[in-house]
Parts: structure tokens; C-alpha cells; sequence
């Protein structure tokens, strides 16, 4: 009986271990690799209100072709502006307005 005990103990371990790396490699979380940024979100999203004289609704740190940044979506009066502001410095990159959202951007399913 006893060496029933400590065979099923060695294949629950081997099988703990085994499913612990699959799930890691398949399941990790693409945040994880993200480098700490200088500037923080908070001051990211009052950046881009200041500048747009809005109001946030969305934003994202997130690796661009000039390095991190985050963009930020914010409404100021009749208008939807997208505001890059750079993670390193918090200097206001770029500001455009923003095209109608269908929903479909990202990836994300249409608003509820």
C-alpha cells in the first residue's frame, strides 16, 4: 500500500510539472514583458486631458516603432481625439482625431 501511495504522489508531481510548463508557455500574459515606464499612467492620461481640454476614456502603454508609449482616447466636446504621449518623458507625441469606433478595433468585441 505503501508504495501505491508514493507511486500515485510521483506521477501527480511529474503531471503537475508537466501541465506548469505547458500552461506557461502557452498562457503567458504578453504584459509581463512590458518594461517599467518613467512616466505613469496617471500622469499619461492628465498629459492628454490638459492638452485636449477632455476627458479620457481609454488608455494603453504599449510598444510602438518609437518606443513606448501610451495612447490615450479622449473625448473634448463634440470630438474624439487619440493622443500618444511618450512613456520616457510624458511629452504629447501626436494628437489626431479619432475615426468612428465600430467596435471591431483591437480586437474587441462591440460595446455593450
Amino acid at each position: 500500500m505503501r508504495k501505491s501511495i508514493v507511486a500515485a504522489v510521483v506521477v501527480a508531481a511529474i503531471a503537475i510539472a508537466a501541465g506548469t510548463q505547458a500552461g506557461s508557455a502557452v498562457e503567458r500574459n504578453d504584459a509581463l514583458s512590458a518594461p517599467r515606464p518613467a512616466v505613469s499612467l496617471i500622469a499619461a492620461v492628465g498629459a492628454a486631458e490638459r492638452t485636449t481640454n477632455g476627458f479620457a476614456t481609454k488608455a494603453e502603454y504599449e510598444r510602438t516603432e518609437a518606443g513606448w508609449a501610451y495612447d490615450v482616447e479622449v473625448v473634448s466636446g463634440a470630438r474624439v481625439l487619440d493622443v500618444r504621449v511618450d512613456a520616457a518623458s510624458g511629452k504629447i507625441l501626436s494628437s489626431q482625431e479619432d475615426a468612428a469606433d465600430t467596435g471591431k478595433e483591437d480586437g474587441e468585441d462591440k460595446p455593450d
